[in-house]
């Protein structure tokens, strides 16, 4: 069955997908949890300290009160004074835990990420035809419905426990001002409550809807899919070249380690001189040309040095010769024809050499497409 090549995002999400939305500021979140938890931890303070806050209305009660004869600017400023610093430390006692939770709930959600990205100035933002349809957008409807269900729910909440508190408001003009002021507290804990219980429920549908949509914005083609294992792994064409030039360097390998047993059946071995190592045979009246039994570089080379070292075999160094056979001819086949010349001269030197001979190798030419550096390539120069 084909690929399906059409736009259709019904792929999931890779980890570079995921990782780049983050670093643009793409994160899972959710205002409507925010809220919840911002409600809810002063819902929950407040029912903490309810108890401390007849202390607190009576410290506050002091500031009004002033001793005949004080000196009213004096008394003003300390009295301002410990006022601001109490209020401030009030202030803290609710943000701080309050910050604590917010950090929690979106490390919890979506993570806390730094974007540098989400804070640039984005030209596309003025476009006033792209702003139109995001007001009329499928996110808009649902934030609108979102807002009315949200204050309809609150609406209904708070109604349904102010009425059950009608007969206790009904008698607070008949309590005192500390029983007034518990009763109060009660009830606005017990409002506050039932509020933050509907945010609950309105924040997790909120975030199972954020999810949702993050999801499907992350959502990917099955060509973007394939472009992007390309830029990560290469393409595959390219992997499929590798992989052939591995395995044909890796059958190589394999021929020439087989073919060291033959090394001292060589009529004479020629080398670069370390580098490479060509072991050639010649019989005559037996073969119609010189055959390559053996060849290798770096390892393989020094190990038919040796082998034929042992068993006596000529070695010359001649390493243009040397290169051009390793590169045109294969273990087991005749040697290219265009060389046939110049290894006549060598088998020549290498018999007169077996009989006495004690002249230096002869200067061997070779035709300028076979002089060859030691990556099988010309040699720009000439030169060897």
């Amino acid at each position: 069955m084909a690929e399906d090549d059409s736009g259709e995002r019904s792929n999931e999400p890779t980890e570079k997908r995921k990782e780049k939305a983050r670093e643009e500021g793409k994160i899972v979140t959710s205002k409507e949890m925010f809220v919840f938890i911002g409600i809810g931890m002063g819902t929950l303070l407040l029912a903490i300290t309810q108890g401390m806050l007849s202390t607190v209305s009576g410290i506050w009660a002091g500031y009004l009160q002033i001793q005949q004869g004080a000196d009213l600017d004096s008394l003003l400023l300390t009295r301002l004074g410990d006022a601001w610093r109490q209020t401030l430390l009030l202030g803290l006692a609710v943000a701080v835990p309050v910050a604590i939770g917010v950090l929690g709930l979106q490390g919890a959600m979506g993570g806390i990420q730094f974007a540098p990205k989400a804070i640039g100035f984005k030209p596309e933002k003025l476009d006033p035809i792209k702003g139109i349809g995001r007001m009329v957008s499928k996110q808009a409807l649902v934030e609108l419905v979102k807002g009315v269900l949200k204050v309809a729910m609150l609406a209904a909440v708070a109604g349904g426990l102010l009425y059950g508190m009608l007969p206790r408001i009904d008698r607070l003009w008949a309590t005192d001002t500390g029983e007034g002021l518990a009763i109060i507290l009660e009830d606005m804990v017990l409002l506050l409550g039932g509020m933050t219980g509907v945010l609950a429920l309105i924040g997790a549908i909120d975030l199972g809807w954020q999810m949702y949509s993050m999801r499907q914005s992350l959502m990917m083609t099955f060509q973007e899919v394939k472009e992007e294992s390309k830029e990560a792994n290469g393409s595959p064409e390219l992997k499929g070249k590798i992989r052939q030039k591995q395995m044909e360097m890796s059958r190589r390998g394999s021929r020439e380690r087989a073919a060291l047993k033959d090394v001292p059946t060589a009529t004479a071995i020629v080398t670069n001189p370390t580098h490479f190592a060509v072991a050639l045979r010649y019989v005559p009246g037996e073969m119609a040309a010189p055959q390559v039994i053996a060849s290798g570089t770096g390892h393989i080379a020094a190990e038919i040095r040796r082998i034929g070292a042992t068993a006596g075999v000529q070695t010359i160094s001649m390493p243009l010769l040397a290169r051009a056979l390793y590169f045109t001819t294969e273990i087991g086949q005749e040697i290219d024809e265009r060389l046939f010349t110049a290894v006549a001269i060598l088998l020549g030197y290498v018999y007169h050499v077996d009989h006495g001979f004690k002249g230096e190798a002869p200067d061997i030419d070779l035709p300028s497409e076979l002089r060859l550096n030691e990556h099988g390539r010309p040699l720009e120069d000439g030169n060897g």
